[in-house]
């Protein structure tokens, strides 16, 4: 069984920036992909970020050049880096996990894809 645990949202302003961690106990880390998600109220669950075990890194068009995700294997933790925050950024952010993270990086765009999900952290960006 896999756990995974997201930190490091809250309220910034326009402009500003947050990273977010989400950890992971369980299975052996180096063999998964993961991605972050995004969810607004009222909307359904939007791609932002993947990276796949070999730390090939795949975004939405929405946030590249914004957002960056990477991988920390030692410490069981992937990050998304958001710089240039924008209020329509704001939403639960969720990490999920594929294992064993072999299939194609265009695929980790589907919710469907990932086996594990986390409890969602808060982003809040204000005007």
């Amino acid at each position: 069984q896999v756990q995974l645990v997201e930190s490091g949202g809250g309220l910034v302003q326009a402009g500003g920036s947050l990273r977010l961690s989400c950890t992971a106990s369980g299975r052996t880390f180096s063999n998964y992909a993961m991605g972050w998600f995004r969810q607004a109220p009222g909307k359904g669950r939007e791609f932002v970020a993947a990276i796949n075990r070999g730390s090939i890194t795949y975004y939405a068009d929405s946030v590249k050049g914004r957002f960056a995700i990477s991988r920390d294997n030692a410490k069981n933790t992937v990050y998304l880096q958001m710089n240039s925050l924008k209020p329509e950024d704001t939403a639960t952010y969720y990490c999920a996990l594929d294992y064993p993270g072999t299939r194609t990086m265009g695929a980790y765009v589907m919710p469907s894809s990932y086996d594990y999900w986390g409890q969602g952290t808060q982003v809040t960006v204000s005007s």
